[in-house]
């Protein structure tokens, strides 16, 4: 794509964001117009302001967050991997954090226990599976790529028996965040530091990575440190998805479909890509998670779920396109 027309994509991009962020404001429950909208801001007296700033707001922004966190991490893992369909839940990360998040509800504990329970989960998890495929020497993509797959396997066995021996009441808390839910995602800050900063320092390896993806010999020839890059887009990715994991829980489809479809339209060049997944991602996920609890409002539902009936029918698509080609 050339420049121009990646700047008007760029542009269309940060448009789509603006405007799921208001969409997001004002709907759901107690719907708002945007004057309304505008003076429940300006009031802090008034109920509306209560729900712009404590709940929507706060919801929003960690919806944002976690959409571009997983985006980004499935961009890296299509290359680590060189699989344009692979998943940032695919090396048993989400698997480790529910796993101990399960465990901390079990014992009762809320708030940041359960983001530290995770995010211990999430890290050990990710460091079981790299010392397993390292143990038997230089580590190959597809030695990760099973090694995930036998560990995230364990966890999901893990994870069915904490939900056989838990106790009722705390089934729909335990069942929700398995789902991928936002309802108690405040802490939007470090998520969204996290994503900024992921993205200043993995844009000057776009070069690298658009080596590494043309292959590790080629990569090599061309100067790249192949083995460096490597750990460094693993563990940038499990850092990613451990911190959308332990914000909103297991969202999925949304590491997977969002780098894919911009690979059709901008192409394999990282430093269009990972600005360009960031911005989409966190776009879906607002819609995403705005839909989840205006649908049947006031009830709502798991943000995972919505993402799932979108995202399962594209990738069916891109799977039989993939196939064709």
């Amino acid at each position: 794509m050339s420049r121009p027309s990646f700047y008007w994509l760029i542009i269309l991009l940060l448009l789509l964001t603006v405007a799921s962020f208001f969409i997001g404001l004002t709907t759901g429950s107690v719907s708002l117009s945007l004057g309304e909208t505008w003076n429940a801001l300006r009031d802090s007296s008034s109920t509306q302001h209560d729900i712009l700033m404590q709940l929507r707001l706060p919801r929003l922004l960690a919806a944002f967050a976690v959409g571009g966190l997983l985006a980004v991490a499935g961009a890296l893992l299509q290359v680590l991997l060189r699989n344009p369909l692979a998943d940032p839940y695919i090396l048993g990360v989400s698997g480790g954090a529910a796993v101990a998040t399960l465990l901390a509800m079990l014992a009762g504990m809320t708030g940041w226990w359960l983001n530290g329970s995770a995010l211990l989960g999430a890290l050990g998890s990710m460091l079981l599976v790299f010392g397993l495929a390292h143990s038997a020497g230089s580590w190959t993509p597809a030695r990760l790529l099973l090694t995930g797959v036998v560990v995230a396997a364990l966890w999901g066995a893990l994870i069915s028996f904490l939900l056989a021996i838990a106790a009722e009441h705390h089934l729909r808390g335990m069942l929700f965040w398995l789902m991928g839910d936002l309802s108690q995602s405040s802490a939007w800050d470090l998520p969204l530091v996290i994503l900024l900063l992921s993205l200043i320092l993995l844009l000057p390896f776009g070069r690298d990575l658009n080596l590494l993806a043309r292959g590790e010999i080629t990569a090599g020839s061309l100067g790249v440190q192949v083995h460096r890059l490597r750990l460094l887009i693993y563990f940038a990715a499990s850092l990613l998805t451990a911190t959308a994991v332990t914000t909103a829980g297991s969202v999925g489809f949304v590491g997977l479909i969002v780098p894919h479809m911009l690979r059709l339209v901008l192409g394999s060049d990282h430093r269009r890509l990972l600005p360009a997944s960031a911005l989409l991602g966190g776009s879906l996920l607002m819609l995403a998670d705005t839909l989840a609890r205006s649908l049947i409002a006031p009830q709502q539902l798991p943000v995972g779920v919505l993402t799932a009936l979108i995202g399962a029918p594209i990738f069916l698509y891109l799977l039989q396109r993939e196939s064709r080609h």
